[in-house]
């Protein structure tokens, strides 16, 4: 094995400044090549063994030559003084039986899969193969992070991007599926991307805006030229468009915008100039405003957001109206279906991808218990269940109480509730099943019949056009016979539908 500053054991040693003598026993000659005498090295000794090929003979303690060891790296760990200390076959020694590395006999990580720090490690991590000794930045669950710069298979000592090759996932790992981090693994299914809406290559707002005042100026709207621009444009190219207008033209884009257009395509051009927060707050806001309640509207935003997403609504929620989501909900709706919605807008549901199966079967018989089984319902059970679960346990939970008393947990409710809180329930249900299903129904039920609920059909594709719009329309045309596409042409017209084209991004 060779190490930065010594040439491979193949040849032999050339002279190196600063090095340290070579020590041998006494009767090596000089050898060609080889480190000169030193002030006080062994000299010469006359008789001594004859020259060897190959360069010096192992010795005891040290490392013995290793083929295929690692070549020199650009950047590595200068030679030390006092060398590496005497290692058995020259490798590090092992890790302890159910380490990192070490692994225990079966070769498995010990821990709980799901459980690990760092998400980008799967449950199926062979042990025994990872490099035993821990450098900074190599990013070991549970390890100090330190660094190796150069170490052949290290990351790189730049601090790496996620959603980028080699960084962990932003996500964290569902059991059975891979993630970031070392090892080559199958890519996790939520971090592909299944929306309509990309970023738009080398889009520029300052361009952008010039279109947009350009269709605006003058007599009539270029309608075209804004359906083409804003259709093309992620979410977070068009929310910056407010700003570069006014620092552009001294006017407001909204304002201009609204003057110029009408109908649900403006509704819909002002719904895709927010941001989804802003967008989210405004939606709810206008369901509790005014006479009557948009209660589906509520549980849908509510039921389908993260943690993250609902704090973010909360708080541009109260800065625009003055008043917290929270005190809005309480003011607009009651008894348990206000706490139902009460206990969704917290944002604090487990977020966590691990499954515990005992914990699954303890709460399907808790579901069973306070409905099923009793006389009489105990909403607060479903809640609390329905309302702090992480999803991938929840569909676990659905699939338990099936099991056990052989119906559906949504006809289950459907005869223990009424009402509101029923739909809630059930739409909560439904959501954490299967998302795409849930929002293709909802599509579904906004263009089914007389008249449109346009208000649902463009807060749908708005706010999944960069989340699962590919999946919305698979299930919907699985679900009910006829694509998406063609339903939203036959149901709407003018500017308004191909705008909305355009987010549904094709035909299936």
């Amino acid at each position: 094995m060779s190490y930065p500053g010594y040439p491979s054991p193949a040849g032999t040693y050339p002279p190196q400044p600063g090095f340290y003598p070579p020590q041998q026993p006494a009767g090596y000659p000089p050898q060609p090549g080889a480190y000169p005498p030193q002030a006080g090295g062994y000299p010469p000794q006359a008789g001594g063994y004859p020259p060897q090929a190959g360069g010096y003979p192992p010795q005891a303690g040290g490392y013995p030559p290793q083929a295929g060891g690692y070549p020199p790296q650009p950047g590595a760990y200068p030679p030390q003084p006092g060398s590496y200390p005497p290692q058995a076959g020259g490798y590090p020694a092992p890790l302890p039986t159910g380490t990192w590395g070490g692994g225990p006999s079966g070769g498995y990580p010990s821990t709980a899969p799901g459980s690990y720090p760092n998400p980008g490690y799967n449950a199926g991590m062979p042990g025994g193969t990872m490099p035993q000794q821990q450098y900074a930045g190599m990013g070991y669950p549970g390890q100090p992070e330190q660094t190796m710069p150069g170490y052949p298979q290290a990351p790189s000592p730049n601090p790496p991007m996620p959603g980028f090759g080699g960084a962990p996932s932003p996500n964290p790992s569902v059991p059975a599926y891979g993630g970031g981090g070392a090892m080559p693994v199958a890519p996790s299914s939520n971090r592909v991307f299944r929306g309509t809406i990309k970023d738009f290559p080398g889009a520029d707002p300052l361009k952008d805006v010039e279109v947009l005042r350009k269709a605006m100026k003058g007599f009539g709207t270029d309608e075209q030229a804004i359906i083409d621009l804003l259709g093309s444009r992620s979410n977070k190219q068009r929310v910056p468009l407010l700003k570069a207008y006014k620092t552009s033209y001294g006017k407001d884009l909204i304002k201009d915008l609204h003057s110029e257009l009408s109908g649900d395509f403006r509704n819909l051009v002002m719904a895709m100039l927010k941001s989804p927060a802003e967008f989210d707050a405004s939606e709810l806001h206008s369901a509790m405003k005014g006479a009557g309640t948009d209660e589906a509207c509520m549980i849908e935003i509510l039921s389908s957001r993260s943690n993250a997403e609902i704090k973010e609504i909360n708080r541009i929620y109260k800065e625009n109206n003055k008043k917290s989501l929270e005190d809005a909900i309480k003011s607009d709706t009651s008894g348990h279906f206000c706490r139902l919605l009460i206990s969704l807008a917290q944002g604090n549901r487990d977020e966590r991808e691990n499954i515990d199966v005992n914990l699954a079967k303890q709460d399907a018989q808790a579901l069973y218990a306070a409905g099923e089984n009793k006389l009489g319902t105990d909403e607060s059970k479903f809640n609390a269940i329905l309302c702090a679960r992480s999803k991938p346990h929840l569909r676990t939970v659905f699939y338990e109480y099936q099991k056990m008393c052989g119906r559906d947990i949504e006809k289950s409710i459907s005869r223990e509730m009424s009402g509101d809180l029923e739909s809630g329930m059930l739409a909560v249900v439904k959501c954490i099943k299967n998302t795409p299903g849930y929002f293709a129904e909802r599509l579904y039920k906004s263009m089914k019949g007389a008249g449109t609920k346009d208000r649902t059909l463009i807060r749908i594709m708005v706010s999944r056009s960069e989340i699962d719009m590919l999946d919305i329309r698979q299930e919907y045309v699985k679900n009910y016979g006829k694509s998406l596409y063609t339903h939203i042409h036959g149901d709407t017209s003018g500017d308004y539908r191909k705008l909305l084209i355009k987010l549904c991004g094709g035909n299936d």
